[in-house]
């Protein structure tokens, strides 16, 4: 069956069916599992295999598989649960069944029929109240055996049962049958007697008695100790032990018989009081520099005046364990020679010798003379700056006191080697501020402090004063520059720290034209061949190692035209007047010309009215498109102006008129034609009158070569 009484008899059989084509000598490997934990394989012919289970335990509960394996093939069986219900009830066996309190016996707990890991436990029962758990045990077997110790004297019960763990839980047994236990009291309990008492002085005689009485046992210990140090032993029921009180031997002294593994104790305190004290040294002054004396004296504290007296004491100093005096006190000059370990001895009489502890005496180092400094070694006018006191020598801890301007006062205490007196101080916009700084250094309340003054900064710090603003100057001045001209700009400032960089530029043009560093406080920048290109509105911006930034005022340049451009539009203009000039002649002539020809012109003398001669614009547009060559030699006009409107004509026209002469050259007689007659000369002065008016009449001269405007 599946489930069976434990100490059944079970048998597990593994049965097979294989088909196959007559394969002689087929055999079957037959693998069986309880939770997958192979307990038997066997290899046969047989399709079938048995595996008894005689008698079943708990142990043997689980799940079984088989598997059989032909050849290539493999097949397992269905699972089948086994539960074998019910434990064995195990047995507790005691070898001392009336043991003395706290002695060792044997208990032995087993279960012989079972199988797997169990776990014992021990009880313990009074005949009143709940069983105590004393041990658990775990063991691979079915058995266990512990010792035990039971410190209640009288009657008690001790049982055991055991526990299995299998794959589907826990099961605990019934408990064995319970065992009546009777515990003996043991009398081995030390008496102590320490005489002549518990209190005494130093260099009394001590006697401790310790004793068991009224045990019959043998083999008793006695052991006196203190402090978990043994003073004596003795294998028997009683000792005694003598000393003498010392300072230190105060404290809980302890006698413990032992029989076997069972102990007994006694305690009893003593106090030892000292006739003096352990001496003390101290050194005066205690705050000791170099250069100071100092006094060492050594004392001790009187606890029993009646049995001894300063007098009666008498001391010896020493350094580095050396001896140096027997006096009541030693006095000397502190230097690096006497700094050591000190010590001192106070002895009376012959039988009490006490040590000082030590005492460390190390004269301190006065602090030297501090120096000032600029941190980083380089100060900005106008800008944030630390300074930095320090001394090279002196025994810390040494506080550094900076005065400055405005009853400034800062203080720093330097206490450790890495650390430094370092001072944040407002901007000061001249060097000579820095005479105003102060530092103290001071580290004894005795000594007045030393003095560092801030004229040292003048020597030992890079001192930079940032630009003033730049002014931009040009030379030549910014209305005599003409084309062609070199202009030079000049960039300069009223204060700064050399190196300075000076750079121009102009509004419209993106970039720097130019950029110089120089030693002194101004820069120059020439631009050559000066061009109309080169006017408008420049700037230039100074700086040095203060990385201040100024820029200067603008500056509007403005260039003139050259001279010889002016010569030369002087030229075309009166070459163009000229031209005009021509042109309007050639085309008086041609007109003259065609109402010659036509008949409809009437010629006028020179000397009968003088009319006023105005050219508009349009007919000087239309003179110029004749040949100026085609008029004759030459014309001059001593009042032609090319440029005057129409409106100043007509203001002069309405002043008196004033008569202009015009020179006029006669042309080349023209071979076929008859020669005319003249009168007087070639050259003809005609009255020209200014006239808004257009020519309105051109008379023939009859026998005279001159052309007359009327």
């Amino acid at each position: 069956s599946v489930t069976v009484q434990s100490g059944t008899a079970v048998t597990v059989r593994c049965r097979v069916s294989v088909s196959h084509n007559d394969i002689p000598h087929l055999t079957h490997t037959f693998q069986l599992t309880q939770d997958d934990v192979l307990i038997h394989s066997s290899t046969t012919a047989e399709d079938s295999i048995e595996y008894e289970i005689n008698p079943a335990r708990a142990a043997d509960s689980g799940n079984y598989e088989c598997r059989v394996t032909v050849k290539d093939k493999s097949k397992a069986s269905n699972r089948h649960k086994l539960d074998v219900t019910g434990l064995q009830t195990p047995n507790l066996d005691l070898n001392n069944l009336s043991p003395y309190e706290n002695e060792e016996f044997v208990a032995t707990c087993s279960a012989p029929e079972e199988k797997g890991s169990l776990i014992f436990r021990f009880y313990q029962r009074f005949r009143k109240g709940d069983p105590q758990k004393m041990k658990q045990l775990a063991t691979t077997g079915n058995s266990t055996e512990t010792t035990l110790t039971l410190k209640h004297i009288g009657d008690s019960f001790l049982f055991c049962d055991y526990e299995i763990n299998l794959v589907s839980g826990t099961r605990r047994s019934n408990n064995s049958e319970e065992i009546q236990v009777i515990i003996r009291a043991l009398n081995i309990s030390p008496v102590m007697n320490v005489l002549p008492s518990t209190d005494v002085f130093e260099g009394d005689v001590v006697t401790v008695f310790c004793t068991v009485v009224g045990s019959p046992l043998r083999n008793i210990e006695v052991f006196l100790t203190k402090d978990r140090r043994i003073l004596k032993q003795v294998r028997a029921t009683a000792l005694s032990h003598n000393f003498t009180a010392e300072e230190g031997d105060s404290g809980e002294l302890v006698c413990k018989a032992e029989w076997g593994n069972v102990q007994k104790e006694a305690y009893r305190a003593i106090t030892v009081r000292e006739l003096f004290s352990k001496p003390r040294l101290t050194v005066d002054p205690s705050d000791l520099f170099e250069g100071d004396r100092f006094t060492v004296s050594c004392s001790v504290s009187i606890y029993v005046p009646e049995k001894i007296s300063n007098e009666t004491i008498n001391y010896s100093y020493y350094k580095d364990k050396r001896r140096i005096t027997d006096a009541e006190t030693y006095t000397s000059m502190a230097n690096p020679h006497m700094n050591g370990n000190y010590t001192c001895n106070a002895q009376v009489s012959s039988k009490f010798n006490k040590e000082s502890p030590i005492l460390v005496i190390k004269a301190k180092v006065l602090v030297s003379k501090p120096v000032l400094s600029v941190v980083g070694g380089t100060l900005l006018l106008g800008k944030p700056f630390q300074l930095r006191c320090h001394s090279d020598g002196g025994t810390l801890p040494i506080t550094y006191t900076l005065h400055g301007p405005n009853r400034l006062t800062k203080q720093v205490v330097v206490s450790r080697r890495e650390e430094e007196a370092v001072f944040t101080l407002a901007a000061i916009f001249k060097s000579a501020d820095l005479n105003n700084f102060v530092c103290h250094a001071k580290n004894s309340p005795r000594k007045p402090p030393v003095i560092a003054l801030g004229e040292q900064l003048l020597r030992s710090t890079i001192i930079i004063e940032p630009v003033s603003e730049p002014a931009l100057t040009v030379y030549p001045s910014a209305g005599d520059i003409s084309e062609g001209l070199d202009m030079t700009l000049v960039c300069s400032v009223q204060k700064g720290s050399p190196p300075i960089n000076f750079t121009w530029y102009r509004r419209d043009e993106t970039g720097a034209l130019d950029s110089k560093t120089s030693n002194k406080l101004q820069g120059s920048f020439s631009i050559h061949n000066v061009q109309g290109t080169d006017g408008g509105e420049y700037y230039c911006v100074g700086t040095n190692q203060a990385q201040q930034t100024r820029q200067s005022p603008a500056v509007m340049i403005g260039v003139k035209m050259a001279g010889w451009k002016k010569g030369l539009i002087v030229v075309v203009c009166i070459l163009f007047i000229l031209a005009l000039v021509l042109v309007i002649a050639f085309r008086r002539r041609l007109l003259h010309f065609k109402r010659k020809n036509t008949g409809k012109l009437s010629v006028k003398s020179a000397s009968t009215k003088a009319e006023r001669l105005s050219l508009t614009q349009a007919e000087v547009n239309e003179a110029a498109n004749v040949t100026p060559g085609m008029m004759g030699k030459s014309i001059w006009s001593e009042h032609v102006s090319g440029s005057e409107s129409d409106d100043q004509n007509s203001a002069i026209a309405a002043e008196k008129p004033e008569p202009q002469y015009t020179e006029v050259q006669t042309p080349q007689p023209d071979p076929n034609r008859p020669v005319p007659v003249k009168q007087g000369t070639d050259t003809v002065y005609s009255e020209v009158r200014n006239s808004q008016f257009s020519i309105s009449k051109i008379p023939d001269a009859g026998a005279s070569n001159s052309i007359i405007f009327g």
